[in-house]
């Protein structure tokens, strides 16, 4: 390959990459109009479907991970503390961990997995046939009919799929710690809410809202600009997924800086456990 070629090959994907990003900031820009419209999506056979296929209905997976999460956590965790001594205090290391990090990811992974590919393959058909296409021939606007409520339901449901998954995983690492391994249930509450404030509860349910809004957004905009055919539908749902992952991993990470910025001002740079 000539440097010219491999020059030209560049530019190209510089330029389809800069217009793929407009065409998903207009349509990010249409979803933000489209939630004006609230007669568009406002209806019990749009935005309450959504929140019960959404939201309902992804309470048992994200429930067992969480729970499984938190056994693994005090599993492994808890020889480590043994060893110096301070083994009670392994819960609220677990619990801090669930609440802050793990139980917004673990539920927004969930949600991306179940519920992002099924949105991606669901609006991904309906534009393979042509169905999108029939809707603005007939004057309904795809996105406040099709996108809004799935965007909604996803941000509004996340929260509350966030709480399943961290009541969840603090169950599970309790039963480990306490039954299996015979630690003093009392202590290991006490360290808990000792290491944990409400600013790290408020905290885990704004990244939820962040994830939730990511998921419907990726998974959406997938579905709306597959390619035709089996084969794109297959490999927008793929994409689709990967994405939201690492949307997920992204803004987790840039939200957990401003957040412990945030905590930092608000405390003075004093941790809560030892005031």
């Amino acid at each position: 390959m000539t440097p010219f070629v491999l020059f030209a090959g560049l530019r190209f994907d510089l330029y389809d990459g800069v217009a793929g990003f407009g065409r998903f900031a207009a349509f990010c820009a249409g979803v933000g109009t489209g939630l004006l419209d609230r007669a568009a999506w406002l209806r019990r056979d749009r935005l309450l479907k959504q929140l019960y296929l959404v939201g309902t209905m992804s309470v048992p997976v994200v429930g067992l991970t969480g729970a499984f999460i938190g056994m693994l956590l005090a599993l492994e965790g808890y020889r480590q503390f043994q060893t110096i001594g301070q083994e009670a205090r392994l819960g609220g290391v677990i619990n801090l961990g669930l609440v802050k990090q793990l139980g917004p990811v673990l539920a927004a992974v969930m949600l991306a997995g179940r519920v992002g590919c099924s949105l991606t393959a669901e609006l991904g058909t309906m534009r393979v046939t042509e169905q999108l296409d029939a809707m603005r021939a007939m004057a309904a606007d795809p996105i406040r009919v099709l996108v809004v409520p799935r965007f909604l339901a996803c941000v509004l449901v996340i929260p509350a799929l966030t709480v399943v998954s961290n009541l969840c995983g603090v169950l599970g690492g309790f039963l480990i710690t306490t039954r299996f391994y015979d630690a003093d249930p009392d202590l290991y509450w006490r360290y808990s809410a000792q290491f944990i404030t409400w600013y790290d509860v408020f905290s885990g349910m704004v990244k939820s809202l962040f994830f939730g809004g990511g998921i419907g957004l990726v998974a959406c905009w997938k579905g709306f600009s597959c390619k035709p055919g089996a084969e794109g539908v297959g490999a927008a749902t793929t994409d689709s997924f990967v994405t939201s992952f690492i949307t997920i991993i992204l803004m987790s990470l840039v939200l957990a800086k401003c957040l412990n910025d945030i905590d930092f001002m608000l405390n003075g740079g004093v941790d809560s456990v030892f005031k």
